[in-house]
């Protein structure tokens, strides 16, 4: 796992011995199920969203499924317990109007040449932040058009490579004299550019492009599933380009085309004026 879901996960933990510790149980094994509801609505009322919850209880779940597994416990609390349903937010995108203004940056200024290659991969390929950040010379195929990355969970997915960017990353690496171990996009000492140097630049970019929305590296993957499946209506395609896992994740994106439609709809048909 991530370190990210490591540190969330040890935190959920965290929270809970602190709450039992206070309930003067002092072994987590011996929690009952009654007991880490009133856990779960503990944390309720003091102001966690129903998405913190599921995330904690997916924690607690995890955590005693290992203490069954090890003998340690005769039958998990947690195995019953379900959190709030969560409203499911949509992904803000960008139009491809502003996608298009974002992404050809001019490349005279200062590091120009590797924040356009910067943008246009990442709204060509779809890539998540610590995908790009971890990008080797030697994972690029630019003659094919192709980019090998590690996502998620260590699996490996080829995805393409749009002739813009493929360009971009070319001139990017005549000019910094790329070697295929090194990082396409490197920060100081040659070690690959940390996460937030990429989401602060990106702000920065974004501004200077005349974009006033909250650009970053996020919102150019939607933008690129959204218009993908827009143009192609093809949802299990877009879900190997993302490389979910569950088609489901992917789904969401065709919440978005349909309000896109909804919205052509109200606006053109004549039965279909809203009262204002």
């Amino acid at each position: 796992m991530s370190a990210h879901t490591l540190d969330a996960y040890r935190r959920d933990l965290d929270a809970l011995a602190g709450w039992a510790e206070g309930e003067g149980v002092a072994d987590l094994a011996a929690l009952q199920t009654e007991q880490l509801r009133a856990f779960v609505a503990a944390e309720h009322r003091r102001g966690l969203s129903p998405k913190s919850l599921q995330r904690r209880l997916s924690a607690c779940r995890s955590f005693y499924a290992w203490l069954l597994r090890h003998g340690r416990i005769g039958a998990s609390p947690a195995a019953s317990l379900r959190a709030p349903k969560a409203p499911r937010k949509l992904p803000q995108v960008l139009d491809v109007d502003e996608a298009v203004q974002l992404v050809e940056l001019p490349t005279d200024a200062p590091l120009g040449l590797r924040d356009r290659a910067m943008l246009e991969l990442f709204y060509s390929s779809g890539l998540r932040l610590s995908e790009l950040c971890a990008l080797r010379w030697r994972d690029l195929a630019l003659a094919d058009g192709l980019v090998t990355v590690l996502g998620k969970g260590a699996k490996q997915r080829t995805v393409p490579v749009g002739s813009h960017a493929a360009k971009a990353l070319d001139d990017w690496r005549r000019d910094s004299g790329g070697q295929p171990d090194g990082a396409v996009f490197p920060g100081r000492g040659g070690k690959p550019i940390t996460p937030r140097a990429v989401q602060i630049r990106l702000r920065a970019l974004a501004q200077r492009q005349g974009l006033f929305k909250r650009v970053h590296p996020h919102l150019l993957r939607h933008s690129f599933a959204s218009h993908v499946l827009e143009s192609s209506g093809d949802l299990r395609g877009v879900q190997e380009l993302l490389g979910h896992a569950d088609i489901a994740t992917t789904q969401i994106y065709t919440h978005l085309d349909y309000q896109h439609l909804a919205k052509v709809y109200d606006g053109a048909h004549p039965r279909a004026k809203r009262k204002s």
